[in-house]
């Protein structure tokens, strides 16, 4: 069964989507981002949830991805103005973690060119010791790797959000289009159930005319 172009691209970018969604948790997962983690795990549903529905032609479930896509694009702008200090918000609370710990981004120590070293307090034992952390010659700053994250996901939404109307838009013309013909059919579930409805403006004219005679 072919599709056209506007669910083709909304299956991609739910592709894509997801992909970069997998990617994100898994290092949020790795900094023990605990509310980044159950966003992302809430938005993995949703992504399925309507990528599904565009396959199957489910429209409630591609309403409800549209209405999670405008609350994931208001979170990713939360994350973006968290890590760039905006708003009286700053990178360096534990914020993201509900103050469990005191975890930051993963890619604060392991991010492109970064060396990390543990150093012991001087003047300890060493049994007791506590080690912290140097790190040192990061090609960019952590934070922005994040923001990052942040852009490509909002960026993403946009164009999800563009290819739902161009769907809408489409899907409304073929309605109008088939209300003129003698019936109109839709299709459920996998495309093994049909349900016909009688929708036709001339034969309703004609009912109407002899009735009124």
């Amino acid at each position: 069964m072919g599709c056209c172009s506007g669910r083709c691209t909304l299956i991609f970018l739910c592709s894509i989507q997801l992909m970069v969604a997998l990617e994100r948790q898994v290092f949020d997962f790795l900094g023990y981002q605990w509310a980044p983690i159950l966003a992302n795990f809430f938005h993995i549903i949703i992504v399925i949830l309507g990528f599904f529905g565009t396959i199957q032609y489910r429209p409630r479930y591609i309403v409800v991805y549209t209405v999670w896509t405008a609350l994931w694009v208001a979170w990713n702008l939360f994350i973006v103005c968290f890590y760039l200090d905006v708003g009286g918000l700053t990178k360096e609370s534990d914020l993201l973690t509900f103050d469990i710990s005191a975890h930051h981004s993963w890619w604060r120590e392991h991010g492109p060119g970064c060396v990390r070293r543990e150093m012991t307090q001087p003047g300890v034992a060493i049994v007791d010791s506590q080690s912290y952390i140097s790190v040192m010659g990061c090609l960019i700053e952590y934070q922005y790797i994040e923001v990052l994250h942040s852009a490509t996901q909002i960026l993403i939404a946009v164009y999800v959000n563009r290819a739902e109307g161009n769907i809408a838009g489409s899907d409304g013309n073929k309605v109008a289009a088939l209300t003129d013909t003698t019936t109109v059919r839709e299709f459920t579930g996998a495309g093994q159930t049909f349900l016909w409805f009688s929708t036709s403006l001339q034969s309703f004219k004609h009912v109407n005319y002899w009735c009124s005679a």
